[in-house]
């Protein structure tokens, strides 16, 4: 019953995109400065968003697991990190597409573009600390503790985008920025169905990090017997 919703929600989620996408193409003009490429805002944007919800929903797991000890908060703690991390990696791709086009380079050592560079790297590093520990207490301990390290980052790389006046746009939801109502809605429409994407990918992972650790005490068993 349970994967029966996950595949109703991922389907009724590819309906969304697939409509939000039809609608992004025929009813919303180009942008007046940036023309077509604009549209790409409607993916770098709540890409973003779904990166921090995911690492934040990591962190509240990192200090969970540390309070009770339970490894299904380690089990959230490395779903959520694996999707933020697959999002922040589609809002990084996103974001050098379109400065290749506006600004004719793929990349530059912007703050803005480095610090979500850095924040991808350090939770880069907790599925590597991840895969070095063999002993799945240790493990959970110390990856919540990375995670919780790794979250210090996010509000700078939310933020630097309003402290740092650089090469990349300023703030267009918030501050001083304006964003068309039309662009807006559509910027936030497209977020509903990739956090439901993001939500399936998390419930997905957490199936198999449950069935991993009934085969890893399975195994534990016969080797003690």
């Amino acid at each position: 019953m349970r994967e029966k919703t996950l595949y109703g929600l991922g389907a009724l989620a590819i309906a969304l995109l697939t409509h939000n996408i039809w609608k992004m193409l025929v009813n919303l003009p180009d942008e007046a400065f940036q023309g077509a490429i604009f549209r790409i805002i409607f993916f770098h944007v709540p890409a973003a968003f779904t990166c921090f919800t995911c690492f934040l929903v990591s962190l509240i797991a990192g200090i969970s697991y540390l309070k009770t000890r339970d490894l299904k908060w380690d089990a959230l703690g490395v779903s959520t990190t694996e999707v933020g991390l697959a999002f922040g990696a589609a809002n990084l791709l996103t974001g050098m597409i379109w400065a290749r086009i506006i600004w004719g380079i793929w990349w530059t050592w912007d703050w803005r573009l480095t610090s979500m560079l850095i924040c991808w790297l350090l939770y880069g590093g907790y599925l590597v600390l991840r895969r070095a520990i063999e002993e799945p207490t240790e493990r959970a301990r110390l990856s919540a503790v990375m995670s919780i390290l790794s979250f210090s980052v996010v509000p700078f790389v939310f933020f630097s985008i309003k402290w740092f006046r650089t090469q990349h746009p300023q703030p267009v939801l918030y501050g001083d920025g304006k964003m068309d109502s039309g662009y807006r809605s559509m910027l936030y429409g497209n977020w509903v169905p990739i956090l439901m994407v993001a939500f399936v990918l998390v419930a997905v992972r957490m199936m198999q990090e449950r069935r991993q650790r009934e085969v890893d005490a399975l195994r534990r068993s016969a080797h003690a017997f």
